[in-house]
């Protein structure tokens, strides 16, 4: 066995990494870039090596650098992670040269399945099925046209060498396939530095599901499946193992596949074939990652299987102990991927420092992995994922609960997080309902996520959760001796209420409700925790005095306890409006202003391209939103955004 074990990655999948090892006896190195130099994977790793300035490119892309720090330390062994380097077979090839061991698969492998156009022909030689398409190289937007309309519409647009939802595209008109390829071939440049792109039909009412495999020198085993079919933007936001889809002949065609086009490759350590699956479970090869997936610890928590462990015992030489029969499927595991972006401005990246950071309780069924801390800096140069929440459960609906239930516990605050989103979308009754397909998000939130609605009795319960911590706040010392009336605003809505009980157990009464309010909360604390009636709940708590908010189940609401008097005036004053910002394109999010496609005194419609902000390696087109004529360009292509910048101004 390895003795230390240079991780060349960084964030939460650097720190799964040094968890294993430090388990299994083995030292480890960190690799940091300036901007991570105090970042949580550097303090937990037994020696940490700077390899370059913040920008990826200078620094956890140099595989000579990384080789470097590995001959400097002593380590035998390189665990890449996932991203970066981690699908490079010229970087296996070089640590080979270097005397050094790759904990993954062997390069041929990884050249073979890392490009998808070569991918696609090895997996139908093998006798995996692939869906329709071209698959082949494509010179130009013209014969994407052409290429398009013998496939079929709708296509879907791939980089060949793609991933994380980058360079991809549906089209459903030969006007969306021309802008489609160029804008994919340029975001696959900038992200792969490789612009080839490919076409194969678009399944309508996907579902993504995927295999976890696992394979030494001698055999391949199948790990089952997990189902990813909640993405947005083609990203993975919501994983789970198993799929709720799935009849056992599908799940075992699928697994038996997967092992096929893994053994066809000579594939040795843990990898991951995705399929789409239709709705007569159909399902077609899409791709392999030759890598550990992002959303491993599902199928950790049915199996119980230590991936990352046995990546490790692979590359030392070891044999897998157990065979096929033996990998048994145990409860239901959920992930959600906890992200530093605002679902109410689109998704935008949000960049900032986490100036408080609390995860989770770690209770029976609750696992979270991160790579942060309070006080931490989410950059414009990384994947903004703050942490990846995992929890398991005897059957479905019971990890979806303690999932709920976990993210209301999750303070976040200094930047913008989906915790919120997350929550409604596990809460919504069609996600419970497992009728799930990669089109969930488009179709359930299609104008974007502004909180999640309250049903009536939430909504009672979180009127007297705000009435008790009004109270508590008001009466610190101790409760008042008889009942108190207090009118409570939640938002633009007001409930009067009747407040009486003691320290920890009170009775809110109010029109039309009734509920005992009992829990634990003191001014300074940001979560509520207890009961109203018989709902054991999480709520959290935010703001200064005489306000404050509360979040809860995905929804979040401005709070206000006052007294009665006062609560008749704030009924009748005005609501503020907002300034009218409608002449001006602002920046939707920090970031880059790529290009700007007019120029002043420019006639534009409704549609047209007007700039492009990239932010965390995603290009962002902002287009017209109506007709008009530009007034004047507040902005050069190279400059740095701020969020709301004014970018032009229209007449």
């Amino acid at each position: 066995m390895f003795k230390k074990i240079l991780i060349a990655n960084r964030g939460e999948i650097a720190v799964r990494v040094i968890k294993s090892c430090k388990r299994m006896g083995i030292a480890t190195v960190a690799v940091y870039s300036e901007a991570d130099r105090d970042s949580l994977h550097v303090e937990l790793a037994d020696e940490a090596v700077a390899i370059g300035p913040a920008a990826s490119a200078e620094s956890y892309l140099r595989a000579d650098r990384i080789i470097e720090a590995a001959k400097a330390t002593g380590a035998e062994a390189i665990h890449p992670g996932f991203g970066f380097l981690s699908e490079k077979a010229g970087f296996v090839e070089a640590l080979a040269e270097a005397g050094l061991v790759f904990i993954g698969p062997p390069a041929p492998a990884i050249a073979a399945m890392g490009d998808k156009i070569e991918s696609k022909k090895l997996a139908a030689k093998a006798g995996v099925s692939t869906v329709p398409g071209h698959i082949g190289e494509i010179a130009d937007a013209e014969e994407a046209v052409e290429i398009a309309r013998g496939v079929g519409y709708p296509v879907m647009i791939k980089a060949s060498a793609g991933g994380g939802g980058k360079g991809m595209r549906i089209a459903r008109s030969d006007k969306e396939v021309a802008e489609g390829f160029r804008s994919a071939r340029s975001e696959a440049k900038s992200s792969f530095g490789d612009d080839r792109v490919f076409i194969e039909r678009y399944v309508e009412e996907p579902r993504h599901i995927e295999i976890q495999v696992l394979a030494d020198a001698e055999k391949c085993l199948y790990l089952w499946e997990r189902e990813c079919s909640i993405q947005r933007r083609h990203q993975k936001v919501v994983e789970e193992a198993p799929s709720p889809f799935l009849d056992e002949a599908t799940r075992r065609a699928m697994g038996e596949q997967a092992v096929a086009l893994a053994q066809a490759v000579g594939y040795r350590s843990a990898g991951t074939v995705e399929f789409i699956v239709d709705r007569d479970r159909n399902f077609f090869f899409l791709e392999m990652n030759t890598r550990l997936q992002v959303e491993h610890p599902v199928t950790e928590m049915i199996t119980g299987l230590d991936l990352v462990e046995w990546m490790i015992r692979i590359a030392a030489g070891e044999t897998l102990p157990f065979s096929q029969k033996e990998v048994k499927r145990q409860g239901w595991a959920i992930e959600t991927r906890v992200y530093a972006e605002d679902p109410t401005r689109g998704f935008l990246p949000s960049i900032g420092r986490l100036v408080h950071y609390a995860e989770p309780k770690a209770v029976e069924g609750v696992r979270v992995d991160s790579g942060v801390r309070a006080g931490a800096e989410i950059s414009m140069y990384y994947d903004p994922m703050i942490a990846k929440l995992v929890t398991h459960g005897p059957d479905r609906e019971t990890a979806i609960q303690r999932m709920r239930a976990a993210l209301d516990a999750f303070h976040i605050r200094g930047i913008q997080h989906n915790v919120a989103f997350l929550s409604a979308v596990v809460g919504h009754p069609r996600f419970r309902e497992g009728r799930l397909s990669t089109n969930f998000i488009a179709e359930e939130f299609p104008d974007g996520f502004v909180g999640s609605a309250l049903q009536p009795d939430d909504l009672h319960r979180l009127v007297a959760v705000a009435a008790f911590v009004g109270w508590r706040r008001e009466f610190r010392a101790a409760p008042p001796g008889q009942a108190v009336e207090r009118v409570v605003f939640l938002d633009r809505t007001s409930h009067r209420v009747t407040i009486e009980g003691t320290t920890g157990d009170v009775v809110v009464r109010g029109e039309g409700f009734e509920r005992e309010v009992r829990g634990s909360w003191a001014p300074g604390v940001p979560l509520f925790r207890g009961a109203v009636g018989s709902r054991a709940l999480i709520v959290q708590v935010d703001g200064d005095e005489p306000g404050f908010r509360l979040t809860f189940e995905g929804a979040s609401l401005r709070a206000l306890v006052v007294a009665p008097r006062i609560g008749s005036l704030l009924e009748l004053m005005p609501v503020k409006q907002p300034p009218d910002l409608s002449r001006f394109l602002l920046s939707p999010m920090p970031g880059l202003l790529v290009s700007l496609a007019v120029s002043e005194g420019q006639e534009v419609k409704a549609g047209e391209e007007l700039a492009v902000v990239e932010a965390m390696k995603m290009e962002n087109v902002l287009r017209a939103a109506a007709d008009g004529r530009i007034a004047a360009i507040k902005a050069s292509p190279g400059d740095s955004l701020a969020v709301d910048q004014a970018i032009l101004e229209f007449e």
